[in-house]
């Protein structure tokens, strides 16, 4: 009996563990218009990644208020990896910050 009880408190943190990451397909950001450089550097980078990762990565552009709206959608998304922000340092250094509720 004390040997089934040590057993089952063995494997019972295993029934915890995640599951593998990436499980469904990854959404970039770009918070600029198709066509510029960083949309250019971004789809580049979304290539690579989907190899890396074995998973789908969907380009998604939100271009506005210097990149504020994309880094708004971002903040709001939950935390859980699969919404990434392709940004420059441009838009923490120059935009107004944005309140994200």
């Amino acid at each position: 009996m004390r040997f089934l009880v040590l057993l089952t408190a063995l494997l019972l943190p295993w029934q915890g563990l995640a599951q593998e990451y990436p499980g469904r397909p990854i959404k970039l950001l770009i918070p600029w218009a198709p066509g510029g450089s960083t949309d250019s550097l971004g789809r580049i980078l979304s290539v690579k990644l989907s190899e890396q990762l074995g998973q789908t990565v969907i380009i998604e552009n939100k271009p506005g208020a210097t990149g504020t709206i994309g880094h708004a959608i971002v903040a709001r998304a939950p935390a859980d990896g699969y919404t990434l922000l392709f940004a420059s340092n441009s838009t923490f250094s120059i935009a107004s910050p944005v309140e994200v509720a």
